[in-house]
């Protein structure tokens, strides 16, 4: 392997810099915003179970975490404008589940969620994660939650979303620092 390869640069770029984050550990100072969903509560809380306990492993202390409750996933991006707009976090993790009805409401609720979640990020400058389970059954939400005593484990879509807004954090502060900007 190339020493360009190694140090993840494409071959034929000898200049330049490349900014990656690092999953694992969080850089000192950070704090970290959770809004969640309190519809579908059984599956919300084990996501956001899965991105505390994560969080936590990368070296988030308890104290630099805050939870915002909201009735249900429509709520997100309001929610996570605000937090991001007090300029305080490094990053905001929406976590929500939405189950597929009788009807296409739930598709008219998702479209607006994940419009409102990005648009967030953008606008604000900080990751701002998309945690929300679109799924046809409460079966599959919870699989992918963690699972339970009778739904296995698919995955546990509040870790992703942690480790996601880890690696975010280090990148964007990478960024910052090698264009001269403040970094959060």
């Amino acid at each position: 392997m190339k020493q360009q390869e190694r140090e993840g640069r494409p071959a034929g770029f000898a200049q330049g810099r490349v900014f990656a984050g690092d999953a694992a550990r969080l850089p000192a100072g950070a704090r970290v915003a959770v809004v969640v969903s309190r519809y579908n509560a059984a599956v919300t809380e084990r996501m956001l179970d899965g991105a505390a306990r994560t969080l936590a492993a990368a070296g988030l202390d308890r104290s630099r975490l805050d939870v915002a409750r909201v009735p249900g996933a429509f709520e997100l991006p309001l929610a996570a404008d605000r937090i991001a707009a007090t300029g305080a976090y490094s990053a905001v993790i929406c976590l929500g589940a939405i189950i597929r009805g009788e009807t296409t409401h739930d598709q008219h609720i998702a479209a607006a969620v994940a419009a409102g979640i990005e648009q967030v990020g953008r606008s604000r400058g900080i990751p701002v994660l998309f945690g929300v389970l679109t799924c046809q059954s409460i079966e599959q939400a919870v699989a992918r939650a963690g699972g339970d005593d009778t739904v296995a484990a698919h995955s546990n879509k509040g870790e992703e979303c942690a480790e996601a807004a880890i690696e975010m954090i280090a990148l964007v502060g990478q960024i910052a620092t090698a264009s001269g900007e403040k970094t959060r």
